[in-house]
């Protein structure tokens, strides 16, 4: 009998969630992976899917970010620290690195005596593809 709880428990509808996020390159909200799933065939209830998801976000390589309307979406991500470029239209996402923002964030930081500081930076705009012509 296994000891593995919590995070680390590998479960059928963790599995499903996984796969799906591991064929995409696109942030992907819980309603959008509810979806694709009941597509497939998979009866997972979308309660789960968001349980799943949250779990998933505290250890699986996955970043989150908030779209223009309040939800959450996932991806998976690399596991150094970078940022996002993200399509308003298509959702095509690049992962990013800003050395200047490094060197910015830490400097305001100590400007005001902040220590341990973190930060997520998200870009926002259209792709080459999806711009008008």
């Amino acid at each position: 009998m296994s000891n593995e709880v919590g995070p680390q428990r590998k479960t059928r509808q963790r599995t499903a969630v996984g796969a799906i996020l591991d064929r995409s390159d696109q942030f992907r909200t819980a309603s959008q992976i509810h979806d694709e799933l009941r597509h497939a065939g998979e009866n997972i209830g979308l309660t789960t899917v968001y349980r799943t998801l949250q779990m998933m976000a505290g250890g699986d390589g996955l970043d989150q970010i908030r779209t223009d309307d309040g939800e959450t979406a996932y991806r998976r991500c690399s596991r150094g620290h970078h940022h996002h470029l993200v399509c308003r239209s298509c959702g095509r996402t690049v992962e990013v690195e800003g050395p200047a923002i490094e060197v910015w964030t830490d400097q305001i930081a100590a400007d005001h005596g902040y220590t341990d500081v973190q930060h997520h930076l998200e870009i926002f705009g259209v792709c080459a593809a999806c711009a008008p012509g």
